[in-house]
Formats: structure tokens, C-alpha cells, sequence
């Protein structure tokens, strides 16, 4: 399985018949920029590329808290980016036969050695599956922004369009079973 998450961003303006921002959505710091809305997190199977389990929350939940709800518990390894380094033991409770394939990263007195670093290019390769559900939802779907407000109405658009982006990146192998 590979987890991931991404944020899909909310209108941040108070010009509407409340005059307030939307309550649910939070806003978290990415880099060094401020970003107001979601976070839509994702478990990918690595081998198939269909999504399998989904969670909403607001931005500013941390992508490592939901790693439990990702996992099925059938996993031989977990893929993460760096934002889920630490999490063995949740890994260990959610899915015990799973190893810990998350990204490692430098510290300011340590860099890694150039073998880390090829095992963590490695380790991307497997991660960049799930960053191309990410694409077809947010690029070729365009929810790039919430229609609704609220995270649950937003997580229902989120779902079919998970379930969607399963049809799409798998269309190939779906159309050589209806022609068997």
C-alpha cells in the first residue's frame, strides 16, 4: 500500500451571505506558503494503482494521523513519503505483517549517503503511483477546488471521484477483460 495525501484548496474569502469562511476547512503551512481547504488522504495498492481506502479531514490534520484508516491490514509493505517517517509501531498495530518503506530524510547535521539517497529514489518510483491518482482527479477531473462547503458533501464528490480515477487508470487492463 501506498499512502498519501494532498490538499484541495477552499474559497479563503468572508464576501459571501454569512461573511465567514468556511468552519470546517483549516488552514496548514506547505512548504513555506499558507493553503486554506482539505486534505483528501489515499492508501493505493502499489501493484494495481486502485485506491482502496480514502479519508477527509481539514488541512491542518496531519498527514500521519490517519495513516491507521489507510491500511487494511493485509500489507506486506507500506510506501510513504517523508511525512510518515516514525510511524512503524501505527504500522506494526494496523497491518503486522507490513514493513516500513517510508521515505527517509536529512537532518541539518546529517545527509544521507549516497546509497540512501539511491534507496530512497527507489523507494519515489513506487510512491509516484499514487501521485498519478492525485493527477487524474485534480488535472483531469479539475477538483482542484471544493464545490461544497463542508468536508462531508466534499467527501462524497472525493469518493466517486477516487472510484473514477480507479476506472480510468485501469482502463486499459478493463478493456483487454471485456475483450477475452
Amino acid at each position: 500500500t501506498i499512502v498519501d495525501a494532498t490538499i484541495i484548496h477552499a474559497p479563503s474569502s468572508t464576501k459571501n451571505a454569512s461573511g465567514e469562511r468556511d468552519p470546517e476547512m483549516h488552514q496548514t503551512m506547505k512548504g513555506h506558503e499558507w493553503h486554506f481547504g482539505m486534505k483528501a488522504h489515499i492508501g493505493v495498492d502499489s501493484k494495481s494503482r486502485i485506491v482502496h481506502s480514502f479519508a477527509a479531514t481539514p488541512a491542518n490534520v496531519h498527514d500521519s494521523r490517519m495513516l491507521a484508516e489507510l491500511l487494511h491490514g493485509e500489507e506486506t509493505r507500506v510506501w510513504g513519503d517523508s511525512a510518515y517517517r516514525g510511524q512503524t509501531a501505527a504500522i506494526r498495530t494496523a497491518a503486522p505483517k507490513a514493513a516500513d518503506f517510508t521515505q527517509r530524510r536529512a537532518s541539518r547535521n546529517k545527509s544521507l549517503s549516497s546509497r540512501e539517497r539511491e534507496i530512497d529514489r527507489t523507494k519515489a518510483r513506487v510512491r509516484a503511483r499514487a501521485e498519478h491518482v492525485f493527477h487524474v482527479v485534480k488535472r483531469i477531473f479539475g477538483f482542484v477546488k471544493v464545490r461544497y462547503r463542508g468536508i462531508a458533501k466534499n467527501a462524497h464528490r472525493l469518493v466517486v471521484s477516487f472510484a473514477l480515477a480507479n476506472l480510468y487508470l485501469n482502463r486499459r487492463q478493463l478493456l483487454r477483460f471485456s475483450r477475452a
